[in-house]
């Protein structure tokens, strides 16, 4: 029986090599195609709506499965490139908010200069705070 499984894995393995597999774009769709049944499931009544979420959810599955075994590694990676960098400041963005937002010992200020943010303690009372990038000024209260 382990046999099977390890020439089934092999062979696999074989039929994979040149191939893109599954990257961080590739799971993004995936994802992005699990929404789209579960819509789909809330939508049943709705002719329209089940019919697009349809067509969409069948455009994900094939991307998906068309980015997976693709042999046209320099395009796909150029693809996963392009995602990446358009997802990990989104992603930073939502990390660090929530982050911010569970540090109770200390208050964040954004500079309207150059949007970087500043970190003062809590319970200084009124103050002015001199962005560490730019130079400029903010005031507020801690």
């Amino acid at each position: 029986m382990r046999n099977i499984f390890y020439r089934f894995s092999n062979a696999m393995a074989r039929f994979m090599y040149g191939r893109n597999g599954s990257d961080q774009l590739n799971a993004a769709l995936l994802a992005a195609y699990l929404v789209v049944c579960v819509v789909r499931i809330l939508l049943a009544r709705v002719f329209a709506a089940a019919t697009v979420c349809d067509l969409l959810s069948m455009l994900l599955a094939l991307a998906v499965i068309f980015r997976m075994f693709s042999r046209n590694l320099t395009r796909r990676r150029a693809e996963n490139a392009w995602f990446l960098s358009w997802w990990y400041p989104v992603k930073n963005r939502i990390s660090g908010a929530r982050q911010r937002s569970l540090d109770k010992e200390h208050k964040y200020f954004t500079c309207k200069n150059c949007r970087s943010i500043c970190r003062v303690p809590v319970g200084k009372g009124k103050i002015e705070i001199t962005c560490p990038k730019c130079g400029g000024k903010i005031i507020g209260k801690s």
